[in-house]
């Protein structure tokens, strides 16, 4: 898959939360040297779409704790 440059019009957690509320899953792929984290966007039948690449801390946090979107919730029912 060929990773796409765009300018981020939202913060990229955010984008996340609604491709997946959109009903569509997303993985971590890996994180780069660089500290990025790269995450696959998958469509509603598992394959690779896109691809979101940030380095924004929350986003990290939030994908040390959930690497996917299979993942569980936590016991607040929130995201992480």
């Amino acid at each position: 898959m060929r990773e796409t440059a765009r300018v981020a019009t939202e913060p990229p957690l955010a984008a996340l939360a609604r491709w997946e509320d959109a009903g569509a899953g997303w993985r971590l792929a890996y994180f780069t040297a660089t500290g990025d984290a790269v995450v696959e966007l998958l469509t509603c039948t598992g394959e690779p779409a896109d691809v979101l690449r940030s380095s924004d801390p929350a986003l990290l946090a939030y994908l040390r704790r959930r690497p996917a979107s299979s993942a569980e919730e936590d016991a607040a029912g929130e995201r992480g």
